[in-house]
């Protein structure tokens, strides 16, 4: 997101998908039902997606990824990438507009044609829809759900896209991060060099707490 509107995440375990664990940790987590969401949004972005995808295939850790189309029709090898690395992918519309905004056709075109790019690159047509900046209404609601889509946005919020500093982000997600906590991090829309410095601290912190992770949608 390129503006930070708190909100909780929206229908979160029903439909979710969750990870096999492959530790004795995350086995422990999953038994207790300490499962986490972490989610990515903006991308994909060459300089910043390949190296999320290392940090998260260094801890075993498998994520939910919101692109947006115009990203992915520029970059469409990362989608598949992401894709292949075992994450999900789903929709952050087309350009990033303010969906309460847009006449019922925009929206359509939208949500379609960033489905169509994802599509074409993973096989799979999105279930999820994470509407920019949050901006959520009853109409954007109802579109959504008459294009087969769940409305998800987050929980945890470290605001990460105003580059807060490394430290920062790493407090942010570990003092507010709960079972089923959906956090939301950024792989594009700008300088996200904070964000992957941050992911060790809180990928290890998390595991060393007995947390699991799962994909949504």
């Amino acid at each position: 997101m390129r503006a930070a509107i708190g909100a909780l995440a929206v229908a979160l375990a029903a439909g979710a998908v969750v990870a096999v664990p492959t530790e004795t940790a995350e086995a422990a987590g999953a038994r207790s039902g300490q499962v986490v969401y972490l989610t990515f949004d903006d991308g994909p972005s060459p300089a910043y997606t390949p190296k999320v995808l290392s940090m998260l295939n260094r801890y075993g850790v498998r994520a939910t990824f919101f692109e947006i189309g115009e990203n992915v029709a520029a970059h469409p090898s990362l989608t598949a990438q992401v894709a292949r690395q075992g994450h999900s992918v789903q929709n952050h519309s087309w350009s990033h507009p303010d969906l309460r905004r847009l006449s019922a056709s925009s929206f359509s075109s939208q949500v379609g044609d960033t489905d169509r790019a994802i599509r074409a690159q993973t096989g799979r047509t999105p279930k999820c829809l994470r509407p920019p900046y949050g901006a959520v209404n009853g109409t954007v609601r109802s579109r959504a759900a008459a294009l087969g889509k769940q409305v998800v946005l987050w929980s945890v919020d470290p605001a990460d896209w105003s580059r807060p500093g490394t430290e920062a982000i790493q407090s942010r997600v570990l003092r507010n991060v709960r079972p089923g906590s959906v956090i939301l991090l950024h792989d594009g829309g700008g300088d996200r060099s904070q964000t992957v410095a941050a992911l060790p601290t809180i990928l290890s912190t998390l595991k060393a707490r007995g947390y699991t992770f799962a994909t949504l949608c």
